[in-house]
C-alpha cells in the first residue's frame, strides 16, 4: 500500500492507524509532543494485540510485523512527501484542523486530506486549503470492528479525490458510503436524533435505560442500545455535537437538560465511569 499517515493518536487515531498497518500501508503517527507520541504508540500496540487475541491480524502477520511499518513524529511539517493519505483525528475544532491539514497539504504535495470530523463542516475546514483533496473520511469506534466509513464530499472535493478514498475503504476491508457535507452529515444526524429522544424518555420517565436499550437492541436489531452507544461515544461529546446541529438546523436537536446536567455532575460514560450506566 502507498504511504499514510494519521494525525492525532486518542482513541480514534490509535485505532485508524491500526487498521491501516493492518491493510499494508506505512503509518506515520503525529502527536503533539514525545510523551503524548509514546502514548499514542502504546494505544496502537494494544489495539494490534487484541486483534490478535481474537484473530483478526492480516493471515501469516503478527504484532511485531505491523509495528515495523509504523514511526512516530512529533511535527506535521515532517512527514514524508510520498505519503498518499493523511487522516486528522484531532479534536472537532475547525481552527485546529486547518492547522493541521494545512501543514499536511505543505508538506505532501499529492495526498488526500481526510477529516474524521462527526459533525463539522468539511468546506469550512477545506477552506484557504486544498480543497479539491479534501474530504471527510469518518470512522466508527472502535474502528477495528466498524465496517463502515462515511465518505463526505463538500463542493470542492474532486472525484479523483472521492475515488482514491474508496480504493483505501476497500483496502481496510470497511464499506463506504458517500454524503453531501450537510450539519450532522447522515449517520451523526440520524444517530443523535435517537439517542436524545431516548434521553428524553429517560428524563420523561417513559422506562429506564436499560429497558429503552433493550427495546431497540430487540425490535430493531441494534447491536447496542441508544442509550449505552451514547455513553460510549462520551455524553461530552454528544452534548458538543447537539448543540452544533441546534446552531445548524434548529430546536429539533436542542439537548435535554437531562443531558446537560450529567455533563454539569461530570457524568460522560464510560470514560468517567458513570453515564446513564455505572461502568466502574
Amino acid at each position: 500500500r502507498p504511504r499514510a499517515a494519521v494525525v492525532g493518536g486518542g482513541t480514534m487515531g490509535a485505532g485508524i492507524a491500526h487498521v491501516l498497518l493492518a491493510a499494508g500501508a506505512p503509518v506515520t503517527l503525529v502527536e503533539a509532543d514525545t510523551d503524548r507520541a509514546d502514548a499514542a504508540r502504546t494505544a496502537v500496540v494494544t489495539s494490534l494485540d487484541g486483534a490478535a487475541a481474537r484473530g483478526k491480524l492480516p493471515e501469516g502477520a503478527t504484532r511485531d510485523d505491523l509495528l515495523e511499518r509504523l514511526a512516530l513524529s512529533t511535527a506535521v511539517d515532517d512527514l514524508p512527501a510520498d505519503t498518499a493519505l493523511v487522516v486528522e483525528a484531532v479534536p472537532e475544532r475547525v481552527d485546529l484542523k486547518q492547522t493541521v491539514l494545512g501543514g499536511a497539504a505543505r508538506a505532501c504535495p499529492e495526498a488526500v486530506l481526510a477529516s474524521n470530523t462527526s459533525s463539522l463542516s468539511i468546506a469550512a475546514i477545506a477552506a484557504d486549503l486544498a480543497g479539491e483533496r479534501v474530504i471527510g473520511m469518518h470512522f466508527f469506534n472502535p474502528v477495528p470492528a466498524q465496517r463502515l466509513v462515511e465518505l463526505v464530499v463538500h463542493p470542492g472535493t474532486a472525484e479523483a479525490t472521492t475515488r482514491a478514498c474508496r480504493d483505501w475503504v476497500d483496502a481496510l476491508g470497511k464499506t463506504a458510503i458517500v454524503v453531501n457535507d450537510v450539519p450532522g452529515f447522515a449517520t451523526s444526524r440520524l444517530g443523535l436524533t435517537v439517542g436524545l429522544e431516548a434521553i428524553r424518555m429517560v428524563e420523561e420517565g417513559v422506562a429506564s435505560a436499560e429497558d429503552i436499550d433493550t427495546g431497540m437492541q430487540l425490535g430493531y436489531r441494534w447491536p447496542m442500545g441508544p442509550l449505552r452507544l451514547t455513553d460510549v461515544v462520551g455524553l461530552d461529546v454528544r452534548l458538543a455535537i447537539a448543540e452544533h446541529l441546534t446552531r445548524e438546523l434548529g430546536p429539533r436537536f436542542e439537548p435535554p437538560q437531562l443531558l446537560r446536567d450529567k455533563v454539569e455532575r461530570g457524568e460522560l460514560g464510560q470514560k468517567s465511569g458513570r453515564g446513564f450506566y455505572d461502568w466502574s
